[in-house]
């Protein structure tokens, strides 16, 4: 991600819980692809294609380019990968760039964070998201995070979570 000084850091996240335990949890959760479950909403492109993948998304280091309905695509690169084990939090970190179209013209880059937490009802699952503004951008991208991003989160992970105890 960008470490441009004075850059603007802009950030929101989602918190669900699934019925599955943390192992499993992680294990259905961390290599689905986002395809089907990330649709457009306002002014944000659908992921309609996941291309050039180079692993199983379990190793960092590995990347992927999203093909969005735009006509744009990202890159994402697994940065930390950390599964649950003996009751402790997994983590799953990836870094985004090479942005196209909209948020090519405002972001240098974005981090999201998945933490598996065991809960006594399942999992947590806490996802955040920052993105980083290009210089003159920032109040632009707060608007972009505050009323469609961070909406569209809470939209989209309950959809993941349904898949998840749907396999579990």
């Amino acid at each position: 991600m960008s470490d441009e000084r004075n850059a603007t850091a802009v950030g929101a996240s989602a918190t669900g819980v699934t019925r599955a335990s943390s192992g499993v949890a992680w294990r259905i959760g961390t290599p689905m692809t986002p395809v089907g479950y990330y649709p457009a909403y306002g002014p944000l492109p659908a992921v309609d294609e996941v291309r050039e993948q180079t692993g199983a998304w379990d190793s960092p280091g590995q990347t992927r380019q999203l093909m969005l309905s735009d006509g744009g695509s990202v890159v994402e690169t697994l940065v930390r990968v950390d599964p649950p084990a003996d009751g402790a939090s997994g983590t799953f970190v990836y870094e985004l760039s090479r942005f196209q179209k909209l948020f090519g013209r405002i972001v240098s880059g974005a981090r999201a964070v998945w933490v598996y937490t065991p809960d006594s009802r399942g999992t947590r699952i806490d996802w955040t998201y920052t993105y980083v503004a290009r210089p003159g951008w920032g109040l632009v991208l707060r608007g972009i995070i505050r009323f469609f991003w961070a909406p569209y989160m809470r939209r989209v992970l309950p959809g993941i979570i349904a898949e998840i105890d749907r396999h579990a």
